[in-house]
């Protein structure tokens, strides 16, 4: 069985999100991503961390860096099926935390 879409180019993007401490328990954050190609998902996680964090930043930063990683991979990969010549368009990876964004930014 294989998942097909037409037209000459995909798309993917994602979109990410954490909990900073949101056990009251342990303290722990939790983050989770989701991915699309087009308009189909085709990968997600949703995750309890084993580390703390000190700031919703930095939950939120740590988050969209392995929203990042995986993007990355599922690039690499989609472009081995050569399905598509290639993935043109950056993957966008959607945040809502501004001071996250604005670490990411940093050069």
């Amino acid at each position: 069985m294989f998942l097909v879409y037409g037209g000459e180019e995909l798309i993917l993007e994602g979109y990410r999100d954490a909990s900073f401490q949101s056990d009251e328990d342990d303290v722990k954050s939790q983050s989770g991503f989701v991915f699309r190609l087009n308009v189909g998902v085709v990968a997600w996680k949703s995750s309890k961390w084993n580390t703390t964090t000190d700031s919703t930043t930095e939950a939120e930063y740590i988050a969209a860096s392995e929203a990042a990683k995986e993007a990355v991979w599922m690039k690499n990969y989609i472009q081995e099926l050569g399905v598509v010549s290639s993935i043109t368009e950056p993957v966008v990876i959607f945040c809502d935390n501004n001071g996250a964004i604005a670490h990411a930014n940093e050069p």
